[in-house]
């Protein structure tokens, strides 16, 4: 009986040196810390502890308060490593090994940022070559709270290689190889990716508080207080029935981790409701930027691929519009976009061309947070003169010229209405950097679209760097998701 009661105290003191230091599961061997900036270190210790961090011969020191929590930033570092950093109480330590100095960027939205490596075109021969010991990936495991909760159960770093690379976000992969080669910098990627779902599932309540279409809501969940999401009655596999579920329960415990930025695919959920999107998603945006402290960091973004079944007469298209609220988000600071019009395909809603998703990210990035001179966009509308029965379009970010995928310079899917709003396609030309198109017998033109379908499979505008034009409207009227809340 002795035995058993010493042995008891045993184990109990050792629970209780185990736990007298905590770190949040984004601390870690092999993560990746932001260079160029401080550094938020965070964790729990017994209350009232003195916590010690040492890194690169550098010490800091802070001590934990009343209820075992302790937060401090240590200095700004250059690009670097590995190294070693080294947290301590009175009781316990931890030692963090081959730690980098890089960029960290989060990846964030919806089963195509989810998408993995190995079922990507090329995703094979990828994978195969994928000896990148600079890139590391932590991967938020999914998880629904709606309260501010201290971990997630299931995170780790993985170390990019041929063994662990499979399941990669596919576009996260190609936009870091991109980076860490073209930069020659190491780069951390924050997997915070659920399949399904709508952006308010991904905004705080403080943000969507602000919103009357979420207010009650958000009101009532705080009212009756937090789910138990292991409670099979409640939707647990649907965390969009759950406005907030996903911030806190996989962004809010990552915050404020030190970041570059952010990488955000998402919209196909929240296509119906395409007019509501255009307050909502730069909402979410304004809303991670407040939480993380860390100012207008970079936010780049996917715009909508062409998908469904192409249509023999012009339409209105939620598809569409969806775009075009990403696409006047623009008008934030520091954001990008990545159109890929060009790159969908009709019967699948995953297009497997993450190549070049990655691609036009980087090329965003690069511009954006690393302020390169790039063209990273491509032909954006700016102006339409009518003259007669033609209508001159006119671009900004041409970049080395327009360019027409048609050996005789012939544009494809522009539409044009006059004043009764309705739509037919019409013919055009190439002329130097404008388009040219001809109304034939359209009385009173006055609209003009590109682009404008669920899928506008003969886009062929383009710069002459390759990117394509972006999908546009010079009419400003209701579509048919104005008012659906």
């Amino acid at each position: 009986m002795k035995k058993i009661v010493l042995f008891a105290a045993l184990f109990l003191v050792l629970f209780q040196v185990k736990a007298e230091l905590e770190l949040p599961k984004v601390f870690a061997d092999h993560m990746v810390l932001q260079r160029g900036q401080e550094i938020p270190v965070w964790g729990k210790a017994d209350p009232k502890q003195w916590v010690n961090v040492t890194f690169q011969g550098k010490k800091y020191r802070v001590k934990a308060d009343k209820e075992g929590q302790w937060m401090l930033k240590m200095d700004a570092f250059p690009k670097g490593g590995p190294y070693i950093l080294s947290i301590n109480t009175k009781k316990d330590s931890k030692v963090l090994e081959n730690v980098m100095m890089g960029d960290v960027w989060l990846l964030g939205g919806q089963s195509n940022m989810e998408w993995p490596l190995t079922k990507t075109i090329g995703g094979e021969d990828s994978i195969k070559t994928a000896n990148h010991p600079n890139i590391r990936l932590f991967e938020v495991g999914r998880n629904l709270s709606l309260e501010e909760i201290e971990e997630v159960p299931e995170a780790k770093w993985s170390i990019c290689s041929p063994e662990t690379v499979a399941n990669f976000s596919a576009i996260g992969y190609y936009f870091a190889r991109r980076i860490e080669s073209d930069m020659d910098v190491a780069i951390g990627l924050l997997d915070i990716n659920w399949g399904g779902t709508l952006s308010e599932a991904w905004t705080s309540a403080d943000a969507l508080l602000t919103h009357a279409d979420f207010k009650e809501r958000v009101t009532t969940n705080q009212t009756e207080g937090p789910k138990d999401f292991s409670d099979p009655n409640l939707e647990k596999k649907s965390p969009n029935s759950w406005p907030t579920s996903l911030f806190y329960g996989m962004l809010e415990p990552i915050i404020p981790f030190a970041i570059k930025g952010a990488l955000w695919y998402q919209g196909e959920s929240n296509a119906s409701r395409a007019y509501q999107y255009r307050e909502i998603f730069p909402l979410m945006i304004e809303d991670w930027r407040a939480q993380w402290g860390q100012g207008d960091f970079p936010f780049l973004w996917v715009q909508l691929a062409n998908f469904k079944q192409p249509k023999a007469a012009p339409e209105d298209s939620d598809w569409a519009e969806l775009r075009e609220a990403q696409t006047m988000t623009l008008s934030l600071p520091n954001t990008a976009q990545a159109v890929i019009i060009d790159k969908g395909e009709a019967g699948d809603i995953h297009p497997r061309d993450k190549w070049t998703v990655g691609e036009r990210l980087a090329k965003g990035a690069k511009k954006i947070a690393y302020d390169m001179d790039v063209v990273y966009s491509g032909p954006t509308y700016k102006s339409m003169e009518i003259q007669g029965n033609q209508i001159r379009i006119s671009f900004d970010h041409v970049g080395s010229g327009l360019m027409v995928n048609d050996k005789y310079g012939y544009v494809k899917g522009f539409a044009v209405a006059g004043s009764d709003k309705k739509f037919h396609w019409v013919s055009g030309q190439q002329d130097g950097d404008q388009i040219v198109l001809q109304t034939g017998d359209i009385k009173n033109p006055v609209a003009v679209r590109y682009g404008w379908a669920d899928n506008p499979d003969d886009v062929n505008v383009y710069n002459k760097e390759g990117l394509p034009a972006n999908p546009f409207r010079t009419d400003d009227w209701n579509g048919i998701t104005y008012g659906k809340r």
